[in-house]
Protein backbone atom coordinates (compact mmCIF):
# COMPACT_ATOMS: atom_id res chain seq x y z
CA UNK A 1 0.00 0.00 0.00
CA UNK A 2 0.76 3.56 -0.41
CA UNK A 3 1.75 5.62 2.95
CA UNK A 4 2.10 9.54 2.87
CA UNK A 5 4.33 10.30 6.11
CA UNK A 6 5.90 13.58 7.02
CA UNK A 7 9.37 13.20 8.82
CA UNK A 8 8.61 14.27 11.92
CA UNK A 9 6.12 10.97 12.42
CA UNK A 10 8.57 8.17 10.68
CA UNK A 11 9.26 7.40 14.02
CA UNK A 12 6.06 5.32 13.58
CA UNK A 13 7.32 3.21 11.14
CA UNK A 14 10.18 1.89 12.47
CA UNK A 15 10.81 -0.97 9.99
CA UNK A 16 9.45 0.96 6.68
CA UNK A 17 11.93 4.37 8.09
CA UNK A 18 15.09 2.12 8.73
CA UNK A 19 14.47 0.24 5.19
CA UNK A 20 13.80 3.31 3.11
CA UNK A 21 17.42 4.72 4.35
CA UNK A 22 19.30 1.53 3.99
CA UNK A 23 17.73 1.05 0.33
CA UNK A 24 18.63 4.81 -0.42
CA UNK A 25 22.27 3.67 0.20
CA UNK A 26 22.06 0.74 -1.54
CA UNK A 27 21.01 2.57 -4.42
CA UNK A 28 22.66 5.77 -4.67
CA UNK A 29 25.79 4.77 -2.82
CA UNK A 30 26.52 1.38 -3.70
CA UNK A 31 24.59 0.41 -7.15
CA UNK A 32 24.73 4.38 -8.86
CA UNK A 33 28.09 5.38 -7.34
CA UNK A 34 26.80 9.02 -6.06
CA UNK A 35 28.73 11.09 -3.71
CA UNK A 36 26.04 10.41 -1.09
CA UNK A 37 27.49 10.25 3.37
CA UNK A 38 25.90 6.76 4.49
CA UNK A 39 25.56 7.00 8.70
CA UNK A 40 27.23 3.82 10.55
CA UNK A 41 24.03 2.47 10.42
CA UNK A 42 23.66 1.87 5.92
CA UNK A 43 21.47 4.79 6.17
CA UNK A 44 21.78 7.36 3.40
CA UNK A 45 20.23 10.56 4.56
CA UNK A 46 20.72 14.44 4.14
CA UNK A 47 20.03 17.57 5.42
CA UNK A 48 16.99 17.73 3.37
CA UNK A 49 15.62 14.89 5.48
CA UNK A 50 15.89 17.11 8.17
CA UNK A 51 13.28 19.89 6.89
CA UNK A 52 9.96 17.89 7.56
CA UNK A 53 9.64 16.21 4.00
CA UNK A 54 6.63 14.50 2.60
CA UNK A 55 7.63 10.89 1.42
CA UNK A 56 5.35 8.88 -0.64
CA UNK A 57 6.30 5.17 0.41
CA UNK A 58 5.13 2.12 -0.87
CA UNK A 59 4.77 -0.19 2.07
CA UNK A 60 5.46 -4.62 0.52
CA UNK A 61 3.09 -6.52 2.69
CA UNK A 62 5.52 -6.96 5.36
CA UNK A 63 6.21 -3.62 6.07
CA UNK A 64 9.44 -3.10 4.56
CA UNK A 65 10.21 0.04 2.62
CA UNK A 66 9.69 -1.21 -1.28
CA UNK A 67 9.84 2.26 -2.80
CA UNK A 68 9.68 6.40 -2.13
CA UNK A 69 10.08 9.76 -3.02
CA UNK A 70 10.53 12.44 -0.92
CA UNK A 71 8.89 15.95 -1.41
CA UNK A 72 9.56 19.51 -0.31
CA UNK A 73 7.80 23.15 -1.20
CA UNK A 74 9.86 25.24 -3.79
CA UNK A 75 8.88 27.82 -1.12
CA UNK A 76 11.72 26.76 1.32
CA UNK A 77 15.06 25.16 1.04
CA UNK A 78 15.22 22.97 -2.07
CA UNK A 79 17.99 21.25 -3.87
CA UNK A 80 17.23 22.54 -7.37
CA UNK A 81 17.95 26.15 -5.94
CA UNK A 82 20.91 25.30 -3.58
CA UNK A 83 22.89 22.41 -6.23
CA UNK A 84 21.55 22.94 -9.58
CA UNK A 85 20.82 26.39 -10.44
CA UNK A 86 23.35 26.01 -13.32
CA UNK A 87 20.40 23.86 -15.18
CA UNK A 88 17.56 26.70 -14.76
CA UNK A 89 20.43 29.45 -16.04
CA UNK A 90 20.32 30.84 -12.42
CA UNK A 91 16.67 30.77 -12.23
CA UNK A 92 15.30 29.86 -8.92
CA UNK A 93 12.06 28.11 -8.38
CA UNK A 94 9.88 29.36 -5.70
CA UNK A 95 5.96 28.86 -6.27
CA UNK A 96 3.58 27.63 -3.25
CA UNK A 97 2.25 25.71 -6.53
CA UNK A 98 5.66 23.71 -7.08
CA UNK A 99 7.25 20.99 -4.81
CA UNK A 100 10.53 19.66 -5.69
CA UNK A 101 10.44 15.67 -5.99
CA UNK A 102 13.96 13.86 -4.91
CA UNK A 103 15.54 10.82 -3.72
CA UNK A 104 13.59 8.31 -5.85
CA UNK A 105 14.39 4.99 -4.68
CA UNK A 106 13.17 1.39 -5.56
CA UNK A 107 14.25 -1.59 -2.76
CA UNK A 108 16.08 -4.28 -4.76
CA UNK A 109 13.13 -6.56 -4.34
CA UNK A 110 10.72 -3.90 -5.75
CA UNK A 111 8.14 -5.69 -7.51
CA UNK A 112 7.40 -4.21 -11.36
CA UNK A 113 3.90 -2.33 -10.22
CA UNK A 114 6.55 0.03 -7.22
CA UNK A 115 7.71 2.86 -9.85
CA UNK A 116 3.68 3.15 -10.74
CA UNK A 117 2.25 2.92 -7.27
CA UNK A 118 4.78 5.94 -6.56
CA UNK A 119 3.55 7.51 -9.91
CA UNK A 120 0.27 7.35 -8.24
CA UNK A 121 1.39 8.48 -5.57
CA UNK A 122 3.01 11.63 -6.80
CA UNK A 123 -0.37 12.64 -8.71
CA UNK A 124 -2.45 11.93 -5.60
CA UNK A 125 -0.30 14.29 -3.81
CA UNK A 126 -0.67 16.98 -7.00
CA UNK A 127 -4.74 16.69 -7.04
CA UNK A 128 -4.92 16.54 -3.17
CA UNK A 129 -2.63 19.06 -2.16
CA UNK A 130 -3.65 21.40 -5.77
CA UNK A 131 0.30 21.60 -6.14
CA UNK A 132 0.67 22.43 -9.99
CA UNK A 133 4.01 20.88 -10.66
CA UNK A 134 6.61 18.90 -9.57
CA UNK A 135 10.20 20.01 -10.41
CA UNK A 136 13.24 17.38 -10.04
CA UNK A 137 16.29 16.60 -11.50
CA UNK A 138 16.50 13.42 -13.34
CA UNK A 139 19.60 11.47 -15.26
CA UNK A 140 19.64 9.53 -18.30
CA UNK A 141 18.61 6.05 -16.78
CA UNK A 142 14.89 7.70 -15.57
CA UNK A 143 14.31 8.65 -18.67
CA UNK A 144 12.86 5.42 -20.03
CA UNK A 145 11.16 4.93 -16.60
CA UNK A 146 9.27 8.35 -17.25
CA UNK A 147 7.50 6.91 -20.82
CA UNK A 148 6.97 3.23 -19.38
CA UNK A 149 5.18 5.45 -16.45
CA UNK A 150 3.31 7.61 -19.09
CA UNK A 151 4.92 11.20 -16.76
CA UNK A 152 7.13 12.27 -19.35
CA UNK A 153 8.79 15.87 -18.01
CA UNK A 154 8.68 19.08 -19.59
CA UNK A 155 12.48 19.33 -19.57
CA UNK A 156 13.46 23.01 -18.81
CA UNK A 157 17.29 22.79 -18.57
CA UNK A 158 19.69 19.86 -19.21
CA UNK A 159 23.80 19.79 -19.22
CA UNK A 160 26.13 16.72 -20.73
CA UNK A 161 25.21 14.54 -23.33
CA UNK A 162 24.65 10.51 -23.69
CA UNK A 163 25.39 8.67 -19.85
CA UNK A 164 26.54 12.00 -18.50
CA UNK A 165 23.02 14.00 -19.54
CA UNK A 166 21.72 15.56 -15.91
CA UNK A 167 18.05 17.14 -16.41
CA UNK A 168 15.90 19.10 -14.91
CA UNK A 169 11.88 18.75 -15.59
CA UNK A 170 8.85 19.74 -14.58
CA UNK A 171 5.86 17.24 -14.45
CA UNK A 172 2.09 17.95 -14.10
CA UNK A 173 -0.28 14.70 -13.34
CA UNK A 174 -3.80 15.38 -15.33
CA UNK A 175 -6.72 13.50 -14.11
CA UNK A 176 -6.51 11.73 -17.41
CA UNK A 177 -3.28 9.91 -16.02
CA UNK A 178 -5.49 8.26 -13.66
CA UNK A 179 -7.92 5.44 -14.92
CA UNK A 180 -4.43 3.69 -16.39
CA UNK A 181 -2.40 4.06 -13.66
CA UNK A 182 -4.95 2.42 -11.51
CA UNK A 183 -5.64 -0.45 -13.61
CA UNK A 184 -1.69 -0.78 -14.51
CA UNK A 185 -2.07 -1.72 -10.29
CA UNK A 186 -5.53 -3.64 -10.13
CA UNK A 187 -7.39 -0.50 -7.86
CA UNK A 188 -9.92 2.08 -7.78
CA UNK A 189 -9.69 5.85 -6.60
CA UNK A 190 -11.37 4.91 -4.07
CA UNK A 191 -8.82 2.60 -2.62
CA UNK A 192 -6.10 5.22 -3.82
CA UNK A 193 -7.84 7.92 -1.90
CA UNK A 194 -8.27 5.99 0.84
CA UNK A 195 -4.65 5.20 0.98
CA UNK A 196 -4.58 9.03 1.14
CA UNK A 197 -6.45 10.20 3.76
CA UNK A 198 -5.49 7.37 5.84
CA UNK A 199 -2.40 8.29 6.16
CA UNK A 200 -3.47 11.82 7.51
CA UNK A 201 -6.32 10.52 9.77
CA UNK A 202 -4.10 11.45 12.59
CA UNK A 203 -1.88 13.92 11.52
CA UNK A 204 -0.96 17.12 13.01
CA UNK A 205 -3.39 19.65 13.46
CA UNK A 206 -1.61 22.03 11.05
CA UNK A 207 -1.15 19.61 8.49
CA UNK A 208 -4.76 18.76 8.29
CA UNK A 209 -5.86 22.22 8.00
CA UNK A 210 -2.72 22.13 4.87
CA UNK A 211 -4.72 19.35 3.56
CA UNK A 212 -9.01 20.65 4.21
CA UNK A 213 -7.45 24.06 2.59
CA UNK A 214 -5.86 22.60 -0.05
Amino acid sequence: MLRYIYADSLHKFPLLRDTMFRDRAIQFKERLGWDVSVNDRGEERDQYDALNPLYVIWEQADGRHGGSMRFLPTTGRTMINEHFLHLTDGVRVESPLIWECTRFCLAPDAGRETSQALALGGAEVMANFAVEHFIGVFDRRMVRIYRMLDIAPEVIGSTGEGKEMIGVGLWQMREEFFPGALARLGITRETSLKWFHQSFSDAAPEKKRMLEAA
